[in-house]
């Protein structure tokens, strides 16, 4: 066990797989920090690429906590973000590019070394759930 600052993240899929337009839902929360020490918490959903020539990144989802948003200023409570997935890009895993998504918490200390901890998911066109009902529709059909 660590007395290190740590932030956790958790997703309400613990497949971490998601379809267009499905609504992903992220838990964090920071501990062994006080809550006086934090100047604010970013937490976003977003996607980069990795691989040949330039890296992009764009945030999908973007949302800043400062201790006055909250009723006793205590950002280690456990936090809630929630979002619609859009239609693109899709996650990939090319051999010369590939598309990452991720849910990233960044906590602002105001004397020490800023946190930041990243979840990746999967972004795809289809569902797990939908493309499992295409099979079993599909094997009917003969």
């Amino acid at each position: 066990m660590t007395d290190e600052p740590h932030i956790s993240i958790s997703l309400d899929r613990p497949t971490r797989q998601y379809a267009a337009d499905d609504e992903l839902i992220a838990r964090f929360d920071i501990s062994n920090l006080p809550a006086v020490n934090i100047q604010a918490i970013e937490a976003s959903v977003l996607w980069h690429t990795e691989g040949t020539g330039e890296e992009d990144m764009s945030a999908h989802e973007f949302v800043r906590l400062v201790p006055g948003d909250d009723a006793d200023g205590d950002l280690t409570r456990p936090q809630t973000l929630k979002t619609r997935l859009p239609r693109s890009p899709l996650s990939y895993d090319g051999k010369i590019v590939k598309i990452h998504w991720v849910v990233r918490v960044r906590v602002f200390v105001g004397r020490g070394r800023d946190l930041v901890e990243e979840l990746e998911f999967e972004l795809s066109a289809v569902g797990s759930s939908d493309l499992a009902a295409e099979n079993g529709r599909g094997a009917s059909r003969g």
